[in-house]
C-alpha cells in the first residue's frame, strides 16, 4: 500500500516539474538560436541627417571586426569593434568622405581592415597561391593516374601462373 503512494507521489511530483522544465529547456534552445548579431548594439546616437547615416552604415559593412572572424564592424558585438564604431561616428560626423574614412582606417590598421583589400605586390601571394595550388594538384593527379594506368597495363601482360608464383 505504501509503496502505491509512493509511486501516485513520485508521479505528481514529476508532473508538476514538467511544465517547468519544458520551459527551461525551451528558453536554453531559444538562447543558443538567437544570432550573435542581435547582440551587436549600436551605442552611437544617430547622424543628424539620413544621408550621413546611410554612409556610416555603408562604412561600418565595409570594415571587418579584428577580434572576430569573418564578421563586420555593423554586426560585431566586441567592444573593440564598439570603439572603431565610434571612431566612424566621429569622422562622418565631421564631414570626411568614405574615402577619408577608407583611407583613415588602413593607415591605422593596415589592409586586414577591409573586407575586400586591394591587390597589391605584397599581398599578391594571397590572390595567386589558390589558382597555382590547384594547378599543382593537377599535374600531381595526373602523374599519379599515368602512373596507375602503367602498372595497370604491366599487370594485365602476366599471365595466371606468373601471378601465382607456379
Amino acid at each position: 500500500m505504501r509503496a502505491g503512494r509512493r509511486a501516485q507521489a513520485r508521479t505528481a511530483a514529476r508532473s508538476a516539474w514538467a511544465p517547468a522544465a519544458a520551459v527551461a529547456l525551451l528558453g536554453v534552445l531559444l538562447a543558443l538560436a538567437t544570432p550573435r548579431m542581435a547582440l551587436a548594439v549600436d551605442s552611437n546616437p544617430p547622424l543628424p541627417t539620413p544621408q550621413l547615416q546611410q554612409r556610416y552604415l555603408a562604412l561600418t559593412h565595409q570594415f571587418r571586426c579584428l577580434v572576430c572572424e569573418d564578421e563586420s564592424l555593423a554586426d560585431s558585438p566586441a567592444s573593440a569593434a564598439a570603439d572603431m564604431r565610434g571612431v566612424i561616428h566621429g569622422l562622418v560626423l565631421k564631414g570626411d568622405t568614405q574615402q577619408q574614412v577608407r583611407d583613415y582606417m588602413v593607415s591605422r590598421y593596415g589592409d586586414v581592415i577591409l573586407f575586400r583589400p586591394p591587390v597589391v605586390w605584397r599581398n599578391a601571394w594571397l590572390w595567386g597561391a589558390p589558382p597555382a595550388l590547384m594547378i599543382v594538384g593537377l599535374i600531381v593527379a595526373w602523374r599519379v593516374l599515368a602512373a596507375r594506368r602503367r602498372l595497370v597495363d604491366e599487370d594485365d601482360g602476366l599471365t595466371t601462373d606468373e601471378t601465382l608464383g607456379s
